[in-house]
């Protein structure tokens, strides 16, 4: 990919479309991929092993692919969830069309692939999914989740999988101390050299002390 990145907004690489055989929430078929994306010739790892160790989806709502790629997450929850609104985010406008096309070859008429800044403002999420870009920089990584794991429903999560050896550890420490008052932190699963980080966001935990039944 020389200089190019995944995470380019416009990259400049030749766009080389592919098709790939996949299997997505038990429904196999080909998809549509291309240089300048994130792993363009399969599944990544870190993906397939958040998709194996996640919960079923909520059936309805707004649901988030964070930093979605040719949509392999985003598609694997728009066929689990016909009935919810599934936001396929990324920067890469390659990525954003392929996710487009893909929907559309699947029957997915319920993905919007997007720019960040093309979500509304009042869109809140019941589950946030990502394979999140650990390579654009710390600074970078920390920006995007300050922005989006706020915009959890209460009692939803966002499931994160992180290479072990890229500061998962690390990483679960930081989203501890820095969503330390309504959330929890936990390590759902560890397959394959990834951790799956689990994000609750419980509410406003309530500051006064319940009272005591029979008084």
């Amino acid at each position: 990919m020389g200089s190019d990145h995944y995470f380019s907004a416009t990259p400049s690489s030749v766009e080389r479309l592919r098709r790939i055989p996949v299997t997505l929430a038990g429904r196999s078929g080909e998809v549509t991929t291309a240089g300048g994306v994130f792993s363009p010739d399969h599944i990544d790892g870190g993906t397939a092993v958040l998709l194996a160790n996640t919960p079923p989806p909520p059936p309805g709502g707004h649901l988030l692919d964070l930093g979605c790629g040719w949509g392999p997450i985003a598609l694997s929850v728009a066929i689990a969830s016909p009935h919810a609104t599934v936001w396929a985010v990324d920067v890469n406008e390659r990525a954003l069309d392929l996710v487009r096309r893909n929907a559309a070859e699947w029957g997915l008429d319920n993905v919007n692939a997007v720019l960040p800044d093309d979500v509304p403002d009042d869109v809140t999420f019941r589950t946030i999914r990502s394979n999140p870009p650990i390579r654009v920089g710390k600074n970078e990584l920390h920006g995007l989740l300050e922005r989006w794991i706020p915009r959890l429903d209460e009692r939803s999560d966002a499931w994160l999988v992180v290479q072990r050896n890229l500061g998962s550890d690390s990483l679960q420490r930081w989203l501890s101390a820095s969503f330390d008052h309504g959330y929890s932190v936990t390590r759902a699963a560890t397959a394959r050299g990834f951790r799956v980080l689990k994000v609750r966001h419980h509410g406003d935990l309530r500051t006064e002390p319940l009272p005591i039944v029979g008084e």
